[in-house]
């Protein structure tokens, strides 16, 4: 099987691209459910590049799931966490109580996300360097 693993980090760097993006343009739910895209991406990339798959969307468990010898910066698998929360809330009008997606998330939640994002996307393309 060839190593798509460079593909999938490029495809996370243009996603952390459409966050900002996104943001910049006032659409901060997109902009956080981009960002998230990216991080798992990025994170995929990096267990692709170790020659094992990772599976699923959360974060936080790709993270968790890398190797012992990869020494994951502090904090690394709470922002995981974070970025997790906007899977599905930001897209569906049913991850809320109320309202539309776009009326829950501003631009605290969108550059919040977004430096979280850069940080993993970051801490993966120096692994894989």
């Amino acid at each position: 099987m060839a190593d798509r693993s460079k593909d999938w980090l490029k495809q996370a760097l243009r996603d952390l691209e459409q966050a900002q993006d996104s943001r910049q343009a006032g659409r901060h739910e997109w902009a956080c459910f981009a960002a998230q895209q990216a991080a798992e991406k990025a994170v995929k990339a990096l267990h692709l590049s170790l020659g094992q798959e990772g599976w699923g969307h959360v974060i936080a468990r790709l993270l968790a799931e890398l190797p012992e010898e990869i020494n994951l910066p502090d904090n690394m698998i709470d922002k995981g966490r974070v970025l997790d929360n906007f899977y599905i809330p930001t897209r569906y009008a049913n991850g809320h109580p109320e309202g539309s997606p776009f009326e829950h998330y501003g631009s605290i939640q969108s550059e919040e996300a977004i430096c979280y994002a850069r940080e993993i996307v970051e801490f993966v393309r120096l692994q894989m360097a």
